[in-house]
């Protein structure tokens, strides 16, 4: 489903984490990552091909906002993968991002990610 696609997680719970690359790996996805920080995570975009991304909001160093504007900039599609949700004024700056409620069923992450084209905005 993810057919190539090279998708950067970040996800500061290693388990998670692990769960996730495993996740899109057996989806035919080239995982970067999975990234613990945001420092790491922009390491990772200025070095790596991304063609998607997978984000939890809150890494071990912050929030992951400077991750979703470099994504942004990019034109990379990205989904947001929280707990809680965005923020009123990042949710009206990234309309196009999709954000995912923990917790989502695997079929559906993968479907999420694969449908993901940063032209659309939703909320789960």
């Amino acid at each position: 489903m993810l057919c190539g696609a090279c998708v950067l997680v970040a996800e500061d719970e290693c388990i998670i984490a692990m769960d996730l690359a495993d996740l899109f790996e057996n989806a035919g996805a080239t995982v970067i990552g999975p990234a613990a920080t945001v420092t790491e995570a922009l390491q990772l975009i200025s070095a790596e091909r991304v063609d998607r991304a997978f984000l939890d909001f809150n890494l071990a160093d912050g929030e992951v906002t400077p991750v979703m504007e470099m994504l942004s900039c990019k034109g990379v599609p990205m989904i947001i993968y929280t707990g809680g949700g965005l923020p009123p004024e990042l949710a009206s700056r990234y309309p196009h991002v999709t954000v995912l409620r923990k917790p989502v069923c695997h079929t559906r992450l993968v479907a999420e990610l694969a449908a993901a084209t940063g032209a659309t905005a939703t909320a789960a």
